[in-house]
């Protein structure tokens, strides 16, 4: 009986699908992960479900949508009567692995325990709060036991990366292993509001190509002029850290045994949308890069179906010949690879919280956003009365900088969008809310 493939799962946090060759860049950020797409599967359409760090994370390891596997916005712990990727993947004979950022456990800069960590029983190297517990430089993460592993001087993702290899190359057991690795980077470091790359690599980007939407929303809040060049520095190290984790497979013999995907957490729009960095319904906060490379992922393929963080993991539940919980909301990819792409649902919910109480439906032509302003962003989950917000063209208007909610002729768009919208509020478990248009 064939062994089955281990699973590798590189996951960035709040990149931009739009700084990776592999989606249409030119500024060369990403020569490793754009070689894993040249022979595996790269999902042009991938898209968040939540476009905030801990929602997102919940979504990951639960394949439920966050205001049903309880996290619907950050400092919310991932409860125990979840049935977790980490479970069914023990269940399956997989060990399972975690290195970096958490971010699902409430301990803050303490250790989590291993009852906090959702199933994870192998290799724990991580922070509840990355962000927090360390600097682009210095900082610490706790092992396996709960100790503290410390690092100064070293770039934060060199330093995972270095666990990570390890990992890797100590490798010995029978069965085969689920290892997810979750870099902070290139988010910004929170306790100094912006952007760290490694030294000397924000120069190399310092008058690099400007993705339009910036610069057609360049508002006095936006902080792209100050953060971009640190941003693409952070990305390209992340790419070389990706480089040193396929080369530790290939020198171990496992990367033909290894399925590798590579995804993120939701992107960025520096401040040209709200007043941070996300937590809105546009292509520049949800759109997400997602590529795989192993087992059935391979053949260079572009899927443009649309794909969903929440089936990311039916997805590896997939691959690693599992079952996936049937209150899973997600799909498994797999069969898009089969010729399943005609019945394929390319309509995807997005679920907004902190900076609104929102819902948005993504089409493949159009983004249709609702809020619920009288609500608290903070501590409402939901609502029962929407009001509209936003609807754009993506074919028309693809950086999405006419709003046509408003308009007359969209009306029965508006309507058609609306109902769709409501259909999948009520299969995700959130009832069929009232939604009124903008007045």
């Amino acid at each position: 009986m064939k062994r089955r493939p281990n699973i590798l799962l590189f996951f960035t946090d709040q990149q931009r699908a739009d700084t990776c060759g592999c989606y249409g860049s030119g500024l060369g950020l990403t020569p490793s992960l754009d070689a894993l797409a040249a022979e595996g599967v790269t999902f042009k359409n991938a898209v968040t479900c939540q476009p905030v760090c801990g929602p997102a994370r919940a979504v990951i390891q639960t394949g439920r949508y966050a205001t049903k596997n309880g996290c619907f916005r950050n400092a919310l712990e991932l409860k125990d009567d979840n049935k977790t990727l980490a479970h069914l993947l023990n269940d399956a004979g997989y060990t399972t692995n975690y290195i970096g950022k958490w971010h699902l456990s409430l301990t803050g800069l303490e250790p989590v325990p291993l009852e906090k960590r959702c199933g994870y029983t192998g290799e724990w190297k991580a922070a509840d709060l990355l962000e927090f517990t360390s600097d682009a430089y210095e900082g610490y993460i706790y092992g396996r036991d709960n100790q503290k592993l410390s690092f100064f001087g070293q770039y934060r993702s060199d330093f995972l990366t270095g666990h990570a290899a390890r990992f890797i190359s100590q490798y010995e057991k029978e069965e085969p292993f689920f290892l997810m690795v979750s870099y902070l980077e290139p988010h910004h470091q929170n306790t100094k509001n912006r952007y760290i790359a490694p030294e000397g690599y924000a120069d190399r980007y310092r008058d690099a190509e400007v993705p339009e939407d910036l610069l057609q929303l360049d508002k006095p809040d936006a902080d792209w002029r100050a953060n971009l060049a640190d941003y693409y520095g952070c990305i390209r190290r992340l790419d070389e850290n990706l480089g040193e984790v396929v080369a530790a497979l290939k020198e171990k013999g496992l990367y033909e045994d290894t399925v590798i995907i590579f995804t993120s957490d939701h992107g960025s729009h520096f401040r040209t949308r709200n007043g941070e960095y996300k937590r809105s319904c546009h292509e520049a906060s949800i759109k997400i890069p997602m590529v795989f490379r192993g087992g059935s992922y391979l053949g260079g393929r572009v899927v443009e179906q649309s794909l969903s963080l929440v089936d990311l993991a039916p997805t590896v539940l997939e691959i690693a010949g599992a079952e996936p919980e049937e209150q899973m909301d997600g799909r498994a990819a797999g069969s898009l690879l089969k010729g399943g792409a005609a019945d394929w649902d390319n309509d995807v919910l997005i679920q907004i919280s902190e900076s609104q109480v929102g819902r948005a439906l993504r089409t493949p032509r159009w983004k249709y956003c609702v809020t619920a302003p009288h609500k608290n962003a903070w501590l409402d989950s939901g609502s029962d009365i929407y009001v509209e917000e936003c609807l754009y063209d993506l074919e028309e208007d693809p950086y999405e900088l006419n709003n046509l909610i408003d308009r007359q002729a969209y009306q029965e768009v508006r309507e058609e969008l609306k109902d769709k919208l409501l259909r999948k509020l009520e299969l995700a478990g959130e009832g069929r809310p009232r939604i009124v248009p903008l007045i």
